[in-house]
Protein backbone atom coordinates (compact mmCIF):
# COMPACT_ATOMS: atom_id res chain seq x y z
CA UNK A 1 0.00 0.00 0.00
CA UNK A 2 1.48 3.28 -0.91
CA UNK A 3 1.83 6.04 1.81
CA UNK A 4 -1.38 8.17 2.31
CA UNK A 5 -0.68 11.65 3.66
CA UNK A 6 -3.27 12.15 6.91
CA UNK A 7 -2.93 15.88 5.44
CA UNK A 8 -2.36 16.26 1.87
CA UNK A 9 -4.08 19.89 1.47
CA UNK A 10 -2.51 22.62 -0.06
CA UNK A 11 -0.71 23.76 2.64
CA UNK A 12 -1.98 27.81 2.65
CA UNK A 13 -5.28 27.11 3.06
CA UNK A 14 -7.09 30.15 4.56
CA UNK A 15 -10.86 30.57 5.37
CA UNK A 16 -12.82 34.02 6.23
CA UNK A 17 -11.94 33.34 9.82
CA UNK A 18 -8.28 33.49 9.70
CA UNK A 19 -7.72 35.59 6.33
CA UNK A 20 -4.69 37.50 5.97
CA UNK A 21 -2.61 39.76 3.97
CA UNK A 22 0.56 38.26 2.88
CA UNK A 23 2.36 41.60 3.05
CA UNK A 24 1.12 41.98 7.09
CA UNK A 25 2.05 38.70 7.65
CA UNK A 26 5.80 39.15 6.64
CA UNK A 27 6.01 42.33 8.19
CA UNK A 28 5.49 40.55 11.81
CA UNK A 29 8.63 39.40 13.13
CA UNK A 30 6.28 37.59 16.00
CA UNK A 31 4.64 35.24 13.64
CA UNK A 32 5.18 31.86 14.20
CA UNK A 33 7.21 30.34 11.38
CA UNK A 34 6.83 26.98 10.78
CA UNK A 35 10.26 24.98 10.12
CA UNK A 36 12.36 25.08 7.71
CA UNK A 37 13.22 21.31 7.54
CA UNK A 38 9.43 20.33 8.59
CA UNK A 39 7.92 17.47 6.62
CA UNK A 40 4.19 16.60 7.44
CA UNK A 41 4.22 13.00 8.63
CA UNK A 42 3.07 10.30 6.13
CA UNK A 43 0.85 7.70 7.56
CA UNK A 44 -0.49 4.46 6.08
CA UNK A 45 -4.23 3.65 5.91
CA UNK A 46 -4.83 0.83 7.61
CA UNK A 47 -7.83 -2.06 6.99
CA UNK A 48 -6.58 -3.71 10.16
CA UNK A 49 -6.41 -1.19 12.34
CA UNK A 50 -9.62 0.37 10.70
CA UNK A 51 -11.50 -2.55 12.06
CA UNK A 52 -10.29 -2.97 15.26
CA UNK A 53 -11.62 0.51 15.78
CA UNK A 54 -14.45 0.49 14.32
CA UNK A 55 -15.51 -2.25 16.22
CA UNK A 56 -14.31 -0.95 19.53
CA UNK A 57 -16.22 1.90 19.12
CA UNK A 58 -19.51 0.10 17.87
CA UNK A 59 -19.14 -2.68 20.70
CA UNK A 60 -18.89 -0.32 23.16
CA UNK A 61 -21.33 2.01 22.29
CA UNK A 62 -24.15 -1.21 21.82
CA UNK A 63 -23.36 -2.21 25.59
CA UNK A 64 -24.35 1.07 26.72
CA UNK A 65 -27.70 1.89 27.87
CA UNK A 66 -30.12 1.75 25.52
CA UNK A 67 -30.63 5.14 23.95
CA UNK A 68 -27.54 5.90 24.70
CA UNK A 69 -24.97 7.14 22.62
CA UNK A 70 -25.77 8.02 19.17
CA UNK A 71 -22.94 6.83 16.18
CA UNK A 72 -22.48 11.05 15.33
CA UNK A 73 -21.62 11.47 18.89
CA UNK A 74 -18.11 10.30 18.90
CA UNK A 75 -14.76 10.55 16.89
CA UNK A 76 -12.06 8.65 17.04
CA UNK A 77 -8.14 8.30 15.52
CA UNK A 78 -5.86 5.96 16.07
CA UNK A 79 -2.33 5.64 14.93
CA UNK A 80 0.26 3.05 15.60
CA UNK A 81 3.49 4.15 15.72
CA UNK A 82 5.49 1.33 16.49
CA UNK A 83 6.96 1.38 13.33
CA UNK A 84 7.36 4.84 12.67
CA UNK A 85 8.73 5.11 8.81
CA UNK A 86 5.65 3.41 8.24
CA UNK A 87 3.01 4.41 10.67
CA UNK A 88 -0.65 3.13 10.05
CA UNK A 89 -4.02 4.30 11.02
CA UNK A 90 -7.38 4.96 11.16
CA UNK A 91 -10.36 7.17 12.09
CA UNK A 92 -13.99 6.97 12.80
CA UNK A 93 -15.29 10.12 11.99
CA UNK A 94 -12.06 11.61 11.97
CA UNK A 95 -12.42 14.60 9.76
CA UNK A 96 -15.71 15.61 11.97
CA UNK A 97 -14.98 19.01 13.26
CA UNK A 98 -15.93 19.12 16.75
CA UNK A 99 -15.33 21.79 19.85
CA UNK A 100 -12.45 20.96 21.56
CA UNK A 101 -12.91 21.75 25.21
CA UNK A 102 -9.21 22.36 26.76
CA UNK A 103 -7.64 19.59 24.24
CA UNK A 104 -7.03 22.97 22.40
CA UNK A 105 -3.75 23.58 24.84
CA UNK A 106 -1.87 20.83 22.69
CA UNK A 107 -2.06 23.54 19.95
CA UNK A 108 -1.18 26.34 22.35
CA UNK A 109 1.46 24.49 23.70
CA UNK A 110 3.30 22.83 20.57
CA UNK A 111 2.55 26.92 19.16
CA UNK A 112 4.72 28.28 22.00
CA UNK A 113 7.76 25.55 21.95
CA UNK A 114 8.47 26.54 18.15
CA UNK A 115 8.56 30.38 19.53
CA UNK A 116 10.31 29.39 22.13
CA UNK A 117 13.06 27.68 19.65
CA UNK A 118 13.28 30.52 17.82
CA UNK A 119 13.49 33.29 20.50
CA UNK A 120 10.43 35.15 18.89
CA UNK A 121 9.61 34.64 22.95
CA UNK A 122 11.36 34.57 25.95
CA UNK A 123 11.16 32.19 28.32
CA UNK A 124 10.75 33.49 32.47
CA UNK A 125 9.65 31.51 35.07
CA UNK A 126 6.12 33.44 35.07
CA UNK A 127 6.10 31.98 31.68
CA UNK A 128 7.21 28.35 32.57
CA UNK A 129 4.58 28.37 35.37
CA UNK A 130 1.69 29.07 32.78
CA UNK A 131 2.62 26.74 30.12
CA UNK A 132 3.05 23.95 32.80
CA UNK A 133 -0.25 24.58 34.70
CA UNK A 134 -1.78 25.14 30.99
CA UNK A 135 -0.91 21.50 30.62
CA UNK A 136 -0.57 19.66 34.25
CA UNK A 137 -3.49 21.30 35.35
CA UNK A 138 -5.30 22.26 32.63
CA UNK A 139 -5.76 25.79 33.63
CA UNK A 140 -7.88 27.95 31.87
CA UNK A 141 -6.38 31.30 33.30
CA UNK A 142 -2.70 29.95 32.35
CA UNK A 143 -3.94 29.43 28.91
CA UNK A 144 -5.49 32.81 28.85
CA UNK A 145 -1.90 33.79 29.46
CA UNK A 146 -0.23 31.47 27.15
CA UNK A 147 -2.45 32.73 24.17
CA UNK A 148 -1.73 36.32 24.90
CA UNK A 149 1.68 35.79 24.62
CA UNK A 150 1.80 33.96 21.42
CA UNK A 151 -0.68 36.43 19.89
CA UNK A 152 0.35 39.61 21.10
CA UNK A 153 -3.67 40.09 21.87
CA UNK A 154 -5.27 40.64 25.31
CA UNK A 155 -8.98 40.32 26.30
CA UNK A 156 -10.73 43.94 27.00
CA UNK A 157 -13.87 45.97 25.30
CA UNK A 158 -15.02 45.54 21.89
CA UNK A 159 -13.63 47.03 19.30
CA UNK A 160 -14.67 49.11 16.04
CA UNK A 161 -14.31 47.17 13.28
CA UNK A 162 -10.74 48.58 11.51
CA UNK A 163 -8.60 48.16 14.67
CA UNK A 164 -10.87 44.38 15.47
CA UNK A 165 -9.18 43.43 12.60
CA UNK A 166 -6.16 44.18 13.07
CA UNK A 167 -6.44 42.73 16.42
CA UNK A 168 -8.40 39.27 15.25
CA UNK A 169 -4.90 39.34 12.35
CA UNK A 170 -3.07 38.87 15.23
CA UNK A 171 -5.11 36.15 17.10
CA UNK A 172 -5.09 34.22 14.05
CA UNK A 173 -1.50 33.55 14.47
CA UNK A 174 -1.42 30.01 15.54
CA UNK A 175 -4.10 29.06 13.12
CA UNK A 176 -1.57 30.29 10.41
CA UNK A 177 1.66 28.50 12.19
CA UNK A 178 -0.68 25.16 11.90
CA UNK A 179 -2.21 25.79 8.28
CA UNK A 180 1.67 26.35 6.99
CA UNK A 181 2.17 22.71 8.19
CA UNK A 182 -0.79 21.21 6.44
CA UNK A 183 -3.62 21.26 9.22
CA UNK A 184 -6.52 21.27 8.31
CA UNK A 185 -10.26 21.51 9.48
CA UNK A 186 -9.24 22.98 12.55
CA UNK A 187 -9.79 26.61 14.57
CA UNK A 188 -7.77 27.38 17.53
CA UNK A 189 -7.60 30.71 18.38
CA UNK A 190 -9.94 31.01 21.13
CA UNK A 191 -8.83 31.40 24.78
CA UNK A 192 -10.65 28.74 26.96
CA UNK A 193 -12.76 30.05 30.04
CA UNK A 194 -14.21 28.56 32.97
CA UNK A 195 -17.47 30.45 33.03
CA UNK A 196 -18.09 32.55 29.24
CA UNK A 197 -15.99 35.00 27.13
CA UNK A 198 -16.92 38.92 27.31
CA UNK A 199 -16.34 41.98 25.22
CA UNK A 200 -13.74 41.49 22.72
CA UNK A 201 -13.25 37.65 23.27
CA UNK A 202 -17.21 37.54 22.33
CA UNK A 203 -16.54 39.76 19.65
CA UNK A 204 -14.06 37.33 18.09
CA UNK A 205 -16.19 34.10 18.17
CA UNK A 206 -18.65 36.60 16.40
CA UNK A 207 -21.26 36.42 19.17
CA UNK A 208 -23.16 33.24 18.29
CA UNK A 209 -19.67 31.11 18.46
CA UNK A 210 -19.48 30.85 14.61
CA UNK A 211 -15.42 31.09 15.42
CA UNK A 212 -15.35 29.26 18.37
CA UNK A 213 -12.09 26.81 18.51
CA UNK A 214 -12.59 23.46 16.61
CA UNK A 215 -10.83 20.27 16.34
CA UNK A 216 -11.02 16.84 14.30
CA UNK A 217 -9.32 14.00 16.09
CA UNK A 218 -7.28 13.15 12.80
CA UNK A 219 -5.85 16.34 13.12
CA UNK A 220 -5.01 16.00 16.79
CA UNK A 221 -4.07 12.74 16.69
CA UNK A 222 -1.40 13.80 14.07
CA UNK A 223 0.03 16.61 16.13
CA UNK A 224 0.18 14.13 19.55
CA UNK A 225 2.20 11.64 17.13
CA UNK A 226 4.79 14.18 15.88
CA UNK A 227 5.70 15.16 19.52
CA UNK A 228 5.46 11.60 20.42
CA UNK A 229 8.22 10.55 17.69
CA UNK A 230 10.04 13.70 19.02
CA UNK A 231 8.98 15.65 14.98
CA UNK A 232 7.86 18.37 16.23
CA UNK A 233 10.25 21.58 16.21
CA UNK A 234 12.65 19.45 17.15
CA UNK A 235 13.71 16.12 20.13
CA UNK A 236 14.70 18.73 22.77
CA UNK A 237 11.61 20.54 22.19
CA UNK A 238 9.23 17.28 21.87
CA UNK A 239 10.82 16.16 25.11
CA UNK A 240 9.86 19.08 26.81
CA UNK A 241 6.09 18.65 25.85
CA UNK A 242 5.97 15.18 26.40
CA UNK A 243 7.17 15.49 30.18
CA UNK A 244 4.65 18.61 30.49
CA UNK A 245 1.57 15.40 29.66
CA UNK A 246 3.25 12.76 31.13
CA UNK A 247 0.28 11.16 33.41
CA UNK A 248 0.17 8.46 35.84
CA UNK A 249 -2.79 6.46 35.88
CA UNK A 250 -2.43 4.41 38.92
CA UNK A 251 -1.74 7.44 40.87
CA UNK A 252 -4.56 7.93 44.55
CA UNK A 253 -7.33 10.52 43.30
CA UNK A 254 -10.59 11.66 44.79
CA UNK A 255 -10.80 13.17 41.04
CA UNK A 256 -13.11 11.37 39.21
CA UNK A 257 -12.22 13.86 36.22
CA UNK A 258 -8.29 13.84 37.10
CA UNK A 259 -6.80 13.92 33.19
CA UNK A 260 -4.48 10.60 34.14
CA UNK A 261 -7.23 8.66 35.67
CA UNK A 262 -10.55 9.66 34.78
CA UNK A 263 -10.49 9.09 30.66
CA UNK A 264 -8.26 6.46 28.22
CA UNK A 265 -5.91 6.39 31.51
CA UNK A 266 -9.02 4.88 33.41
CA UNK A 267 -8.77 2.03 30.99
CA UNK A 268 -5.46 1.09 32.07
CA UNK A 269 -6.32 1.58 35.70
CA UNK A 270 -9.54 -0.98 35.60
CA UNK A 271 -7.43 -3.68 33.79
CA UNK A 272 -4.97 -3.34 35.85
CA UNK A 273 -2.51 -3.12 32.98
CA UNK A 274 0.80 -2.60 35.15
CA UNK A 275 3.65 -0.79 33.31
CA UNK A 276 1.81 0.90 30.84
CA UNK A 277 3.21 4.45 30.41
CA UNK A 278 0.58 7.42 29.43
CA UNK A 279 1.05 10.75 28.21
CA UNK A 280 -2.44 12.82 27.68
CA UNK A 281 -4.23 15.82 27.73
CA UNK A 282 -7.97 15.73 28.76
CA UNK A 283 -10.46 18.36 27.52
CA UNK A 284 -14.50 18.60 28.78
CA UNK A 285 -17.42 20.84 29.40
CA UNK A 286 -20.69 20.51 30.52
CA UNK A 287 -21.59 18.83 26.65
CA UNK A 288 -18.14 17.81 25.55
CA UNK A 289 -16.00 14.64 27.10
CA UNK A 290 -12.22 14.39 25.28
CA UNK A 291 -9.03 13.12 25.61
CA UNK A 292 -5.74 12.97 23.31
CA UNK A 293 -3.47 10.17 24.77
CA UNK A 294 -0.09 8.61 23.14
CA UNK A 295 0.36 4.54 24.93
CA UNK A 296 3.22 2.90 25.11
CA UNK A 297 3.14 -0.99 26.89
CA UNK A 298 5.64 -3.44 28.45
CA UNK A 299 5.17 -6.04 25.38
CA UNK A 300 5.84 -3.05 22.72
CA UNK A 301 2.66 -1.11 21.96
CA UNK A 302 3.09 2.28 21.18
CA UNK A 303 0.12 4.14 19.70
CA UNK A 304 -1.78 7.40 19.81
CA UNK A 305 -5.18 7.62 20.52
CA UNK A 306 -7.91 10.27 20.72
CA UNK A 307 -11.37 10.14 21.13
CA UNK A 308 -14.14 13.41 21.51
CA UNK A 309 -17.20 12.37 22.69
CA UNK A 310 -20.65 14.82 22.54
CA UNK A 311 -23.56 15.47 24.82
CA UNK A 312 -21.77 13.05 27.24
CA UNK A 313 -19.87 15.08 29.61
CA UNK A 314 -20.74 13.15 32.89
CA UNK A 315 -20.56 9.54 31.11
CA UNK A 316 -16.90 8.23 32.43
CA UNK A 317 -17.11 4.46 31.18
CA UNK A 318 -17.19 5.26 27.44
CA UNK A 319 -13.87 6.57 26.74
CA UNK A 320 -12.01 4.27 28.94
CA UNK A 321 -14.38 1.36 26.99
CA UNK A 322 -13.12 1.98 23.94
CA UNK A 323 -9.41 2.32 24.92
CA UNK A 324 -9.64 -1.10 26.20
CA UNK A 325 -11.46 -2.84 23.30
CA UNK A 326 -8.32 -1.27 21.35
CA UNK A 327 -5.46 -2.15 23.61
CA UNK A 328 -6.87 -5.65 23.98
CA UNK A 329 -7.60 -6.38 19.95
CA UNK A 330 -3.96 -4.97 19.43
CA UNK A 331 -2.71 -7.08 21.54
CA UNK A 332 -4.62 -10.27 20.20
CA UNK A 333 -6.75 -10.91 22.87
CA UNK A 334 -10.49 -10.86 23.85
CA UNK A 335 -11.79 -7.91 25.36
CA UNK A 336 -14.92 -8.85 27.15
CA UNK A 337 -17.10 -6.10 28.08
CA UNK A 338 -16.96 -4.54 31.41
CA UNK A 339 -20.82 -4.26 33.19
CA UNK A 340 -21.62 -0.35 32.41
CA UNK A 341 -21.13 1.71 35.60
CA UNK A 342 -23.51 4.88 36.37
CA UNK A 343 -21.45 6.11 39.38
CA UNK A 344 -20.46 9.55 38.90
Amino acid sequence: MKPFSLFSAALFTFTSLFSCVAVTAQRDSKEIARPANYKPMELQLSPELQTILARSVEETLSSLPSGGFKTDEIAATLIDLRNPSEARWANVAGEKKLYPASVVKLFFMAALQQQLEDRKVVLTKELERGQRDMIVDSSNEATQYILDVLTETSSGAEMPQKRFDAWQHKRNRVNRFFASMGYTNINVNQKTFCEDAYGIEQQSRAYKGQNRNMQTTNATARLMAEIALKRFVNAARSENMMELMRRDPFKTTKDLDDQATGFIGKSILDNNWTGTKLWSKAGWTSRSRHDAAYIETPDGLKFVLVIFTENHANEREPIPLVAARIISAMRGESQQARPFSTSQ
